[in-house]
């Protein structure tokens, strides 16, 4: 029985991503590299309940949009990983940002990410997606390829001690 509103691919990807949070949750993954129940909910800066995020933790599983599996160093905590439909949202990250940027009041420590990966581009884009790969799946990184996830964290640190002193 098909379930979807339509076969439209914007109402689909709406149909995955349309409620309020599960992209953020994928962004703290992604960005924040937050892969423990615990600290997606301690580290929201949207303050997400801990209902609501284990819901969309379960959903973003069984949609195929992140694994879970048992965290080696800790036999009573899960670890979640990007998919790789998750990891090719990373353009679609970059764009939603440069958008908020251009267009909303963004903080500028929470802004910085976009601002980088909009000017870094395509070929950051790639890159940071294999650095996924290779610390959500266990791919290596083409031509070792690494380091956007620290460069992207650095400059958000950075931001924020800057914002904060101001």
């Amino acid at each position: 029985m098909d379930t979807h509103r339509s076969g439209c691919p914007i109402n689909l990807s709406l149909e995955v991503f349309g409620d309020k949070w599960s992209l953020l949750v994928l962004r703290d993954v992604m960005f924040g590299n937050r892969r423990h129940y615990g600290e997606l909910l301690a580290n929201s800066e949207e303050r997400i309940a801990s209902n609501i995020l284990a819901n969309r933790l379960a959903r973003l599983v069984d949609l195929g949009m992140l694994s879970r599996a048992a965290d080696p160093s800790h036999k009573q905590k899960v670890l979640y990983s990007l998919t790789e439909p998750s990891i090719q949202l990373v353009p679609v990250f970059a764009h939603l940002g440069a958008w908020g940027r251009r267009h909303l009041p963004a903080s500028p420590e929470l802004a910085i990410r976009a601002e980088l990966l909009e000017n870094g581009g395509p070929a950051l884009w790639d890159t940071f997606m294999d650095e996924l790969r290779e610390l959500h799946l266990g791919l290596p990184c083409a031509d070792g390829a690494a380091g956007v996830l620290d460069d992207l964290t650095a400059a958000y640190l950075a931001e924020r001690e800057r914002s904060a002193t101001a």
